[in-house]
């Protein structure tokens, strides 16, 4: 069975940094392309980010690049979100996915995009 479990979330005021890990079993995390994608109260799906199974390549949506650094390692079968210059408007819950198609770890904002993904931690940035 597959399972992500994410962590890391929390309370922070702006302009502060979090660490979001997903830690991963059931499937051989390797092999597939993985994004963060972001969820607000009362709002829509947003993808974050991005990174590819084999090279590592990543994507960032222009609302997060340069603050976010999205990184796995694939050993430990997890994977980061790295959350600096935080903003008010990033407090959501935050979900670790599996994109459905290829292209979808570039953008995919739709859960019908997804094949899995876990329960989510939230993450507060207010002063």
């Amino acid at each position: 069975e597959w399972q992500l479990v994410e962590s890391g979330g929390g309370l922070v005021e702006p302009g502060g940094s979090l660490r979001l890990s997903c830690t991963t079993s059931g499937f051989t995390f390797s092999s597939f392309d993985v994004s963060w994608v972001r969820q607000g109260l009362g709002k829509g799906l947003e993808w974050v980010a991005g990174i590819r199974s084999n090279v590592g390549t990543t994507y960032y949506a222009d609302s997060v690049k340069g603050r976010f650094t999205i990184s796995r390692d694939n050993a430990k079968r997890t994977l980061y979100l790295q959350m600096n210059s935080l903003k008010t408007d990033d407090s959501a819950v935050y979900y670790c996915a599996v994109p459905r198609e290829v292209d979808g770890v570039d953008g995919a904002s739709e859960w019908d995009d997804y094949t899995n993904w876990g329960r989510g931690t939230q993450v507060a940035v207010s002063s």
